[in-house]
């Protein structure tokens, strides 16, 4: 059973993380937003510089400057686990956080991985395994183990692209799936994703109300957006986020 106190959901062996260099003030408040109703064991931003409005509350932690999409994605594959202490890590992103703490089911921790459910492919590729099986279940904003955070380096798996992607979740959900299993990982089930978190709206996940969300999309509209409304201050603000 879930267990609250002072009307907090209290996951003391779970940590907040977000890793970042960029959308920096959006990521915080993404993060402030998910600990609203939630006492996390840790709370930690994973980012090149320490932010001068830093909240009380979220642990700065250093790491080499993500200035591009592909540095994020080896970073969260083979560095990430060094940053967390606890047996769970929860990873959160500007566009993707906790929004319905009341949904949280004690399940999802029965699990090494779980995320938003992938949408059925469209393409002859796209979410299949190694043995052309439709991986239904990944998404960065997740919960994974620690000992699956570990596992890609200690295992020395290959940084290697996907059919031309180097997407983080799709290297450990989809490409390499075969070698978390052998290893005794194990991936939550597509009927249980679907509580926990939400990216493409499907007919049937109608009536939901997920613990977390990633982008604004179909009924996650409705979420908080943290970004500037300017799209022009969005890139400003990016690129002082990126500045040494």
């Amino acid at each position: 059973m879930a267990e609250y106190k002072n009307g907090k959901l209290q996951l003391p062996n779970v940590t907040l993380a977000a890793l970042a260099s960029v959308k920096v003030r959006a990521t915080i408040k993404a993060m402030q937003y998910s600990m609203d109703r939630v006492d996390f064991g840790a709370a930690t931003f994973i980012t090149h510089r320490k932010p001068a409005f830093l909240p009380k509350g979220i642990v700065y932690q250093h790491i080499d400057k993500l200035d591009d999409i592909n540095k994020f994605n080896y970073d969260c594959i083979y560095e990430l686990h060094k940053y967390i202490h606890t047996d769970f890590m929860l990873l959160v992103h500007y566009d993707g956080f906790v929004v319905n703490p009341e949904s949280w089911r004690d399940e999802f921790l029965d699990y090494d991985y779980i995320g938003s459910p992938f949408p059925p492919p469209t393409d002859d590729f796209s979410y299949r395994d190694i043995n052309g099986e439709i991986i239904r279940v990944g998404n960065s904003v997740s919960i994974r183990s620690k000992r699956l955070l570990e596992f890609p380096e200690k295992a020395n798996i290959p940084f290697e692209a996907d059919h031309g992607f180097f997407n983080e979740d799709g290297f450990i959900c989809v490409k390499n799936r075969h070698l978390f299993l052998q290893a005794g990982m194990k991936y939550a089930p597509y009927e249980l994703a679907k509580y926990f978190g939400q990216e493409n709206h499907m007919p049937d996940m109608d009536g939901i109300r997920p613990f977390v969300f990633h982008k604004w999309m179909g009924p996650n509209a409705e979420y908080p957006n943290f970004l500037p409304k300017s799209r022009r201050l969005v890139k400003l603000m990016d690129r002082l986020d990126l500045r040494d």
